[in-house]
């Protein structure tokens, strides 16, 4: 059961099940990726033994293990979700950490934090984010105030094509249709 849960969360990089697997299955699979970092023929017939799944296994050494790589463990994260109706057993979602799109984006921001030992450095460095912010703001606002424009312009000018057609073709269709008469 563990090894197809394992293959499971490596391919779906995240699943759902009871708190009490989703912790027995923390244990079997971190020692998996931390063995994945190698990308040796040892390592990737060690993996394939606990996970006798090969999509699974191809998919932690090319995908997994570069994300992973500098990271020292804690791969997965445990969160916990309300009980289940039919039985009330505690569920959890458990997750490969560096995959959840939501908090990595989060998190970069984060490391972009100043030190309190900074010093002068933030008066300088404020004016100058606060200067690249306000230039986009106007560059977006001048291609609005373009955009429009060039649509008004392109509007009558298809209208006037699109008259023209019909009236072109009015007169074949009632052409052939005179010379089906005559026939």
């Amino acid at each position: 059961m563990l090894a197809n849960m394992a293959s499971s969360l490596i391919i779906h990089k995240r699943i759902t099940t009871t708190v009490a697997k989703a912790k027995a299955l923390r244990s079997y699979v971190e020692p998996l990726i931390t063995k994945s970092k190698e990308d040796e023929t040892n390592s990737r017939r060690v993996v394939f033994s606990y996970l006798n799944d090969k999509v699974a296994t191809a998919e932690l050494f090319k995908e997994v293990s570069p994300k992973v790589a500098d990271r020292p463990g804690g791969y997965t994260r445990i969160i916990k979700l309300p009980t289940r109706l039919g039985d009330s057993a505690d569920m959890a979602m458990i997750e490969l950490v560096d995959f959840n799109e939501l908090l990595v984006k989060e998190a970069k921001p984060k490391k972009a934090r100043r030190s309190r030992r900074g010093g002068g450095s933030k008066a300088a460095a404020a004016p100058a984010a606060e200067a690249k912010v306000e230039e986009p703001k106007a560059e977006v606002a001048e291609e609005v105030v373009e955009a429009p424009e060039a649509k008004t312009e392109e509007a009558p000018v298809a209208e006037s094509k699109a008259e023209e057609t019909t009236t072109d073709e009015a007169p074949k269709e009632e052409e052939g249709g005179e010379e089906k008469k005559e026939a």
